[in-house]
């Protein structure tokens, strides 16, 4: 009876108090969350700031590209929910970079590790201007005088826009400035040639320069619709250039001392001396040999994907 008695007290206690045959209970420690987000930069500019947010308090150690970030190898995060930590990053190029991340918790009984879930930010690069000395400025308007099916969707014809319809007439508007010439305009007289090649198109499309409702600038006209006209759909492939004429003499910026004027008087300094500054101007300067003409050219590739000049079908009623 008392071996009895005893055996039942024995598996009760084993019930309530968690006693186990063999050593301590298995315990699973649990996964923490963390997710990366920010990090939207300009290449050459300012730095820019990648947020980890966890499920649990620790450190992250931030990555580019597979490389530890200088200075964000191990950044706390704050220690009441949502846990946060950020690191200051300066990408080193342009384009797509890959971003990764790992947290280690604080509490390493009931946390493990975790990384978290690749992320691609599009580190931005200049759109204009990225090849010098000249640099341009293009987009593409639909030219007037379509109707029906083909007319403007919002009722405007010079609207700038990438997508268009077979059948329209797609107008090419180019601005340029040549830092040979100390940032003057591109026009026709210090132009050689200017023109626009489309992929399926067999001859260059010729721009021309000249006075649009008051403003001056280049332009060049794509027609679309039965062959021979263009009719391929989807993003038009295109690439624009223009070259300078050779010049003998360009303009180089340099500087000058003049005399300061505040309120129409020449200003003085404690001293009654006078005083002055530096400003900026551009002197002309006689080349021998002449300088051979600059190139410059965009294409359609320099635009996000949303915004590349594309062609599509006519709707159907």
């Amino acid at each position: 009876m008392k071996r009895l008695i005893s055996s039942i007290a024995i598996g009760a206690l084993a019930l309530v108090g968690g006693a186990t045959v063999g050593g301590p209970s298995a315990f699973a420690a649990t996964t923490p969350t963390l997710v990366l987000s920010g990090g939207s930069a300009v290449f050459g500019l300012s730095p820019a700031i990648i947020t980890g947010t966890a499920g649990a308090a620790g450190v992250v150690k931030f990555s580019a590209k597979g490389a530890v970030i200088k200075g964000c190898e191990a950044v706390a995060t704050t220690t009441v929910t949502p846990f946060v930590a950020r690191c200051s990053w300066m990408p080193d190029a342009a384009g797509a970079t890959v971003l990764t991340g790992t947290l280690t918790p604080t509490d390493s009984v009931n946390f493990t590790s975790v990384d978290a879930a690749p992320f691609t930010v599009k580190v931005g690069v200049p759109v204009q201007g990225v090849i010098s000395p000249i640099h341009l400025y293009v987009d593409t308007v639909l030219a007037s005088g379509s109707t029906g099916p083909l007319a403007p969707r919002f009722g405007v014809s010079c609207a700038i826009t990438s997508e268009y319809i077979v059948g329209q007439t797609i107008v090419f508007r180019v601005y340029g400035n040549n830092e040979n010439l100390g940032g003057a305009v591109m026009d026709s007289s210090n132009t050689a040639k200017a023109y626009i090649e489309v992929a399926g198109v067999a001859d260059p499309i010729p721009m021309a320069y000249g006075n649009h409702s008051g403003v001056a600038f280049w332009t060049g006209v794509l027609k679309t619709g039965a062959a021979p006209l263009y009719n391929t759909l989807g993003v038009i492939s295109f690439k624009v250039t223009m070259i300078a004429k050779d010049t003998s003499t360009v303009k180089v910026l340099t500087s000058k001392l003049v005399r300061k004027v505040v309120n129409g008087v020449k200003a003085v300094d404690t001293d009654g001396k006078p005083v002055y500054d530096r400003v900026p101007y551009y002197r002309t300067v006689t080349v021998n040999p002449p300088l051979a003409g600059a190139v410059g050219t965009f294409t359609q590739s320099a635009w996000t994907a949303t915004s590349q000049l594309t062609l599509y079908a006519v709707p159907k009623a």
